[in-house]
């Protein structure tokens, strides 16, 4: 399928830069699978969901994984930024190194003090290039590992915006909050589950009152989720590999809902992948652990999921292609056509819409 299909003019200033205060006053767009949309508000929410609905949640937490430090070559030293985007091992990340053509392999790269070190203390933090592939993507293996590792980030990264955002205003310390959904807990995404940021105390309460029970799972959401697709052909396009996991006991909570009648409801499209990932041909929900490509594009049969309450996507990307596989890619268009017109907050920070699938069968 052609990836012009999936294109569409967003005017700039409808990207938004900060989250709706308070969360759930951001606009819902509802689009059922038939009927006419509505224009409501999170806040909302509980009232479109039914009694023995299962709410499905990413519970990964963001990493400070933004870096500037200096390359050490000799008495030469040069400036980089380092975005962490793959965690494979204690003390090893993949990364995306900028200017990617000042570091080769073996060299060291010092983040934080500018002092002479080969550890981490008093605000430093040494790594050595190990691998370097296309792209600027490098392996870094860090001088500490494990908590101490992490508590090192913490300290020294910042917030990874998106580029859209990113480009028009630097991270804060309001973002290391905004950033953050209020499940987070499972140190390991470089992008946020988007949806989730809407969610509060207040609004999770009400949902619960209405019979509806939460759910966790975890996705590492990866830098690829903010790649161009650059192909003509979605066939042509090699989605990234994220990590997620699905417990035993949360895969039989789902499939018994499901039994009972109610509807699998997923928070963002991060949940979609991986609940997809994880269904079998029968519509059964196993337990998951491990890495994932699924790359959903119309003509996808959905397996797990009911309903998903997603943000608005950019043009020509795999998440405007999965919610288009959802419920229709001329639904969507005109969906996103009537956001655009109506003034929505488009993207991360921006207002979320509700999906029913098509009824193509199940």
């Amino acid at each position: 399928m052609r990836v012009d299909a999936f294109d569409f003019e967003l005017p700039p200033e409808l990207i938004a830069l900060r989250p709706a205060e308070p969360r759930e006053a951001a606009r819902l767009l509802v689009v059922p699978a038939s009927g006419d949309f509505q224009d409501l508000q999170v806040g909302d929410l509980p009232r479109l969901l039914r009694p023995g609905d299962a709410l499905v949640v990413n519970d990964t937490k963001v990493v400070p994984a933004r870096l500037r430090g200096i390359r050490v070559r000799g008495d030469n030293v040069a400036r980089l930024e380092i975005m962490l985007h793959q965690r494979i091992g204690p003390d090893r990340w993949r990364a995306f190194a900028r200017p990617a053509k000042r570091v080769q392999v073996g060299e060291r790269i010092r983040f934080g003090d500018s002092g002479e070190s080969t550890a981490c203390f008093l605000g430093q933090l040494d790594a050595e290039v190990e691998e370097k592939g296309e792209g600027g993507d490098v392996t870094l293996r860090f001088a500490f590992s494990g908590p101490t590792l992490d508590e090192a980030i913490a300290g020294l990264g910042e917030i990874p915006l998106p580029p859209y955002i990113a480009g028009q205003r630097p991270a804060d310390e309001r973002d290391r909050t905004d950033y953050q959904t209020v499940f987070a807990r499972e140190e390991g995404a470089v992008a946020a589950p988007t949806a989730g940021l809407h969610f509060t105390p207040g609004l999770i309460a009400a949902a619960e009152a209405r019979g509806v029970s939460l759910h966790k799972v975890t996705l590492h959401v990866g830098a690829g989720t903010f790649l161009p697709v650059k192909a003509n052909e979605t066939e042509e396009h090699r989605m990234h590999a994220e990590w997620g996991s699905i417990s035993s006991e949360t895969s039989a909570a789902l499939n018994e809902a499901r039994d009972r009648g109610g509807r699998v409801v997923a928070i963002g499209t991060t949940a979609l992948r991986l609940l997809e990932s994880a269904a079998s041909e029968d519509h059964r929900i196993k337990a998951f652990e491990g890495w994932t490509d699924i790359f959903i594009t119309p003509g996808y049969s959905f397996r797990a999921v009911d309903c998903l309450m997603t943000n608005f996507h950019l043009p020509r990307s795999t998440l405007f292609m999965l919610v288009s596989a959802f419920s229709g890619l001329e639904r969507m268009q005109h969906a996103y056509r009537h956001a655009i017109a109506a003034g929505y907050r488009f993207y991360s920070y921006g207002d979320p819409c509700f999906l029913e699938r098509a009824q193509t069968g199940r």
